[in-house]
């Protein structure tokens, strides 16, 4: 993470096979039970990894249940972890529960930290390119949960090189908290 101050090992535990879903995903990702999943957290943690990433879209919102439980269950404290999230994808049949919008972006924050059972999140990320929302409206939103200490740095997942360009532009512009980080694909 850019100049935040956080202690991040070079290796990270991604947690999408974590329950692993239904369906298709279940097939192609694999699924690991909770009992697994406290092995794997473990292992991480004894290797010196310290980093884990997850996502609300991740078997439903399942993984990231599984990995807040398993802190749980190995007393793992919340300070010698760093915990990424991401919003983006659809998590529910209405509108409002796909996107990057205000409303979207709060409800799953609200949601991610129930599921994670923290109070913060260290690095929230959007998750992929959202074309009908301002990039305005997903800056503000994310400073509002900066502000109020919920999320302590934000980034982006999958979006256009001109795009971070121009939301690092109104960040500074508008005085809003900028994004830290570029989860980009591997190609």
């Amino acid at each position: 993470l850019r100049n935040t101050g956080l202690l991040v090992s070079r290796l990270s535990l991604g947690t999408m096979t974590f329950s692993g879903g239904e369906g298709v995903l279940q097939r192609v990702i694999g699924t690991v039970d909770q009992k697994g999943a406290d092995e794997l957290v473990k292992a991480s943690i004894d290797g010196g990894i310290n980093f884990f990433d997850t996502a609300d879209v991740y078997s439903e919102g399942e993984s990231e249940t599984t990995l807040g439980q398993s802190f749980k269950n190995l007393n793992i404290a919340r300070k010698d972890v760093v915990l990424a999230t991401k919003v983006y994808s659809r998590v529910g049949p209405g509108r409002n529960d796909v996107g990057a919008s205000r409303g979207h972006i709060m409800d799953a924050v609200e949601a991610s930290l129930r599921r994670l059972q923290t109070d913060h999140i260290d690095l929230y990320q959007i998750h992929a390119n959202d074309p009908v929302t301002p990039i305005e409206e997903t800056l503000r939103a994310l400073d509002t949960l900066v502000t109020q200490g919920k999320v302590r740095y934000i980034g982006v997942s999958n979006w256009q090189a001109w795009k971070i360009a121009k939301a690092l532009g109104i960040s500074e512009f508008k005085n809003l908290a900028r994004f830290d980080t570029l989860q980009a694909y591997y190609s």
